[in-house]
């Protein structure tokens, strides 16, 4: 009886109020704010990489953009090399790819566009070298040995993801323990067995150039592009793929428009006696939500530490 009254007790803790939890969880899953505010580097590869796959696909040559040892090394098709790097070769890989492009925006979100840039002309670079050492290496005849598609990039992504976002919540299906973050890898395993061994093989160089670029080799997580070229994509507002309207000021990290804490203060004013200093768990895990830091570290300090609260005072705020 006792264990019993222990077990219901333990299980009342855990649980939370459901609007906040179901709040909280689809701001995790969507990687903050929907559309693309804050993430313009995000939105020109999406389109891009749409825009190519349909092209190719009408002229039903999508299925022959996959690399091959002929296409380097014999008939020097160089021009595969860029058009592999955007286009998929099939619909259901535009899907989850086109998905998980979307969701990895919170990136952009938190190191800023600048940044992000960079990560981008990294992952790709470095995992189309890995692939041509590959190809050289195993020499096979194959006429499509790698398939296409932003492979590099989305792998890469994987590492960051697994390292820097944090879970937010646990739950269990026939006994078997998931997290939000376990449908973002179900997409992933099936982007990467959806070609079998041509998938594979672009989906492994990507996780080895997502390692380097985390173990920050050659000091590659500090480079930055020129702020003209960050500011270029800012200025590409497409209203119909689902884009707030820009800020006027330059863009950062994080989703809420500067006027959010305000709105913040105006709505939950800040207890007289509250002292609790935020934790940087607690404030990174807002940040991975696509929210401001100024904006999660206030809205902390006035829930008093708690993330589900915090997240109501954000999500209610910006939505004045």
């Amino acid at each position: 009886m006792k264990e019993g009254k222990k077990k219901g007790s333990q299980t009342q803790r855990q649980a939370p109020a459901i609007g906040s939890e179901g709040r909280c969880f689809t701001a995790k899953m969507n990687g903050g704010p929907s559309g693309f505010h804050n993430a313009p580097v995000t939105r020109a590869l999406v389109i891009s990489s749409a825009l190519f796959t349909v092209f190719f696909g009408i002229q039903s040559r999508s299925s022959k953009l996959g690399l091959s040892y002929l296409d380097i090394f014999g008939k020097f098709r160089l021009w595969k090399l860029i058009v592999s790097v955007f286009a998929f070769s099939s619909t259901p890989e535009l899907m989850f790819g086109l998905y998980l492009l979307y969701y990895f925006r919170v990136f952009e979100r938190q190191i800023g566009p600048n940044k992000y840039s960079v990560f981008i002309l990294y992952s790709v670079t470095a995992s189309l070298l890995l692939e041509i050492l590959a190809i050289a290496f195993l020499k096979d005849p194959a006429v499509n040995l790698v398939t296409s598609g932003p492979y590099g990039l989305i792998f890469a992504s994987f590492v960051p993801f697994f390292f820097d976002i944090p879970v937010s919540t646990r739950f269990h299906v026939f006994g078997v323990h998931f997290s939000d973050k376990s449908f973002i890898y179900l997409a992933g395993l099936q982007l990467l067995l959806s070609s079998w061994k041509r998938s594979v093989l672009p989906g492994i160089c990507g996780i080895l150039c997502g390692s380097l670029y985390h173990l920050n080799v050659f000091c590659i997580r500090k480079a930055k592009f020129p702020e003209l070229i960050a500011s270029f994509f800012s200025r590409l507002n497409l209203p119909t793929m689902g884009s707030l309207p820009a800020a006027p000021t330059r863009i950062v990290a994080g989703s809420v428009p500067s006027f959010t804490a305000r709105q913040v203060e105006r709505n939950y004013p800040s207890p007289m006696l509250s002292t609790t200093e935020p934790t940087e768990d607690s404030i990174a895990t807002l940040v991975s939500m696509g929210f401001d830091r100024n904006s999660a570290r206030q809205a902390l300090v006035q829930a008093r530490n708690d993330v589900n609260a915090a997240t109501d005072i954000l999500l209610e705020a910006q939505a004045h």
